[in-house]
């Protein structure tokens, strides 16, 4: 029973689809890494169990081999003693004939049931050698699937490996990407950006508090030439020498027309 049973282990794991069972699996890598210790342990328990049926095999073998050279010695020495018992009966010694002729029948026995142990061994000797056969098949597929599932576990493996370095290379690639507004250039970039408008900002500002100035300069100076003016009409000059200039008209602009019509 120990036998059969570990012969359909055997047979069912040699049978099994490597294929079928990593689809169902969560992890193919770690499915395989246990399926290769399983394949390792089933294989070394199908090795232990073929070394002793064979062991079997060869013990029946060795009591057969026996048998067949016991059945010869006894032949031989049936024939021994048949010929010496008809040396003696030639001789007229008829009770040493009898007693050669009883020894030769006895080794004649012998040799008959030496020969019945070996005939009855042999259908033990085929089915064992049967069997054997078959194990030893069944362990050359378990080795074989073993081998299978260590290149498929290798496979696995290195495939992993490399989709882990390009999905690497790929989050690397993404993180310099000047385009992606994501990235870490991206929001530098933003960044500087925001800094550039603040600078102009403040340079537009200082720029407005600048003219402001330069105005306010204009129109001290226009008043001071007209307070210059003043002065000299007061002192009795001339108007030719006062001149028509353009500030000092637009300065008098807000100075109602009705108020020179009373001079």
């Amino acid at each position: 029973m120990v036998k059969q049973s570990i012969f359909g282990r055997m047979a069912q794991l040699a049978k099994a689809n490597i294929n079928s069972l990593l689809d169902q699996a969560e992890d193919p890598q770690k499915m395989l890494d246990q399926m290769v210790r399983d394949y390792s342990n089933n294989i070394a328990e199908a090795e232990s169990a073929v070394a002793q049926t064979i062991g079997n095999l060869r013990m029946l073998q060795d009591d057969y081999n026996e048998d067949i050279r016991n059945a010869q010695d006894w032949g031989n020495k049936a024939l021994a003693a048949s010929r010496k018992a008809d040396e003696y009966r030639a001789k007229g010694d008829s009770g040493d004939a009898v007693k050669f002729d009883n020894l030769a029948k006895v080794a004649l026995q012998r040799q008959i049931a030496s020969e019945n142990e070996a005939r009855a061994a042999e259908p033990s000797i085929a089915s064992q050698t049967e069997v054997v056969d078959k194990l030893k098949q069944g362990l050359d597929q378990m080795k074989g699937k073993l081998n299978e599932l260590t290149s498929k576990r290798n496979e696995l493996v290195a495939r992993s490996k490399t989709a882990a370095a390009q999905s690497q290379v790929h989050d690397a690639l993404k993180s310099i990407n000047i385009m992606d507004p994501t990235s870490e250039v991206g929001r530098f970039e933003e960044k500087i950006r925001r800094e550039e408008a603040k600078v102009r900002g403040q340079q537009e500002l200082a720029a407005s508090s600048l003219d402001a100035q330069f105005e306010s300069l204009e129109d001290l100076g226009e008043q001071t030439e007209i307070e210059a003016r003043l002065a000299a009409l007061k002192s009795g000059g001339s108007p030719a020498a006062i001149g028509t200039g353009d500030r000092a008209a637009a300065s008098n602009s807000t100075v109602e027309e009705a108020d020179f019509d009373k001079l």
